[in-house]
Order: C-alpha cells, then sequence, then structure tokens
C-alpha cells in the first residue's frame, strides 16, 4: 500500500481535533502545523500520534497550509481542517484510489453544517473539493483566505461525503466572520481594489441575493435565510474594513496638518 499523509493547520481546536485525526487515523502519518493555540490543541494533537510543528507567525491559509504540505512525506497527501470528518465511504474510496491510481488529484464531495444543519443548498452543495493529491504535483494558492488546493493535471473524483461542521453555533459564525472579513480586507487592499460606504452596501446586498435567491437557500429553510443574512454580512463587514483601512492609510500618508 502506498503511504498517506494527512495535513491540518490549527488554531485552538482543542473541540475538533481528536474527531478529526480519528477519521483520518488510517493514514500512515498526519502532520498538523498550529499557529500558537493556547487551548491544549497541540498536545491533543500529539496524543492522537500527529507529529506537530508549531510556529508563531501567521502567513495566512495558502502559505500555512504549504508548510504543513512541504512537510509531509508519504507519497499521497489528503488536505482536511480540523472541523472536518471523513466518513467510511470516503474512506475506503480514498484508499481505492492511492492503491489503484488513475489520477495525480482527486476531488472530494464536501457537506458543510452551519448551526447543526446540514445546507443542501445556499452555494454550500454541491461543493466538490481537491483535497486529495499525488506529493510533488500540486501546492495550495498563495491566499490569506479561500485558499485552494491547485493541481497540476486532471482530477478524479471520490465517493463518499467529506462531512464539514463550519459553524457548529452562531458566536462561531460572528468570530468567523470577523476574521475572514478583515483577512478578505486585507487581499482587496493588497489587490488595489477600492472600498466605500456604497460599495460595502451594494456588496453585501449581493450576496445575500445570491445565496438566498440564486443559490436557492429559502429551500434550506429558517437557516438557509440565516446563512444568508451571515454572508451578506461578512460581506458588508469586508468592504467596509477595507474602505476604513484606506482611510487610514491616507491619513497617514497625509501626515499631521
Amino acid at each position: 500500500m502506498k503511504s498517506l499523509s494527512v495535513i491540518l493547520i490549527t488554531r485552538n481546536e482543542a473541540r475538533n481535533i481528536e474527531a478529526c485525526l480519528e477519521s483520518v487515523s488510517f493514514a500512515a502519518e498526519a502532520v498538523v502545523v498550529d499557529s500558537g493555540s493556547s487551548d491544549g490543541t497541540a498536545a491533543l494533537a500529539q496524543a492522537r500520534g500527529a507529529r506537530v510543528v508549531v510556529t508563531q507567525d501567521w502567513p495566512g491559509f495558502g502559505p500555512q497550509k504549504n508548510r504543513a504540505l512541504e512537510l509531509a512525506t508519504g507519497e499521497w497527501v489528503l488536505s482536511i481542517d480540523a472541523d472536518e470528518r471523513v466518513t467510511p465511504e470516503l474512506r475506503e474510496s480514498i484508499l481505492a484510489a492511492i492503491a489503484q491510481p488513475r489520477f495525480d488529484a482527486y476531488e472530494i464531495d464536501r457537506r458543510s453544517s452551519y448551526c447543526g444543519q446540514s445546507m443542501a443548498h445556499s452555494g454550500w452543495s454541491p461543493d466538490r473539493v481537491v483535497r486529495l493529491v499525488r506529493r510533488g504535483t500540486a501546492s495550495f494558492s498563495p491566499s490569506q483566505v479561500h485558499e485552494r488546493l491547485v493541481p497540476a493535471g486532471p482530477v478524479g473524483r471520490l465517493e463518499g461525503k467529506l462531512l464539514h461542521e463550519s459553524m457548529r453555533d452562531f458566536e462561531s459564525v460572528i468570530d468567523k466572520m470577523d476574521r475572514y472579513s478583515t483577512a478578505g480586507a486585507r487581499m482587496l487592499m493588497e489587490r488595489g481594489v477600492r472600498g466605500s460606504m456604497g460599495k460595502s452596501i451594494a456588496h453585501g446586498l449581493w450576496a445575500f441575493l445570491r445565496t438566498y435567491v440564486f443559490r436557492l437557500g429559502f429551500l434550506d429553510g429558517r437557516l438557509g435565510f440565516a446563512l444568508a443574512v451571515s454572508n451578506a454580512e461578512g460581506t458588508y463587514y469586508r468592504y467596509m474594513k477595507l474602505w476604513l483601512m484606506q482611510r487610514q492609510a491616507a491619513g497617514n500618508e497625509a501626515g499631521p496638518g
């Protein structure tokens, strides 16, 4: 059997890390790159047999995952997040794929939940993500957020689901919205995108309509509406933070009056 490494990055994932690593215990190696957790995540991962590397800086999701990818030693690498779980069907599909590979990269059907409800619409399903690759044939995009694994060649598809407990409760929703909107604003600023109050409102409204109407979020019931509002707020905050960052930068350049 060709060897399989599992890689993941963490920060304060004590409530998720054990279940995550248990779901991938069939792998020969688990590599965890932890960015200074204060809740015992690193110790829990080590107790589960993972090789843990702790870093103090935070270069963004894409660069951090590339660090983990470089540490993997298996012929094949499975990338997973701490709030994701490999189902038994997916496990068998992964093992079959690496035993007799037809591709150097495979995508997986991910099913995400919001506040405990699996979302069948709202732009969250179908959600196929490239996660299994032959080592040396792919790397992560350098994005601060919404990074993706970019393979060099054709991509196959695995059977089975990757379960994603994206936001377990509303506190998680608010926390993720704040962190991702800040990182997203910085990315936009680096690209030279201009922010404004009008853009903040317009992009927020469009995010709601896209999620709830055009991506059929209304079929996900009350939590479909809540998710659409969350997407709208997160988008609004991203452009508002961009605008305020640019105002602050312009004020600093102008200097004291």
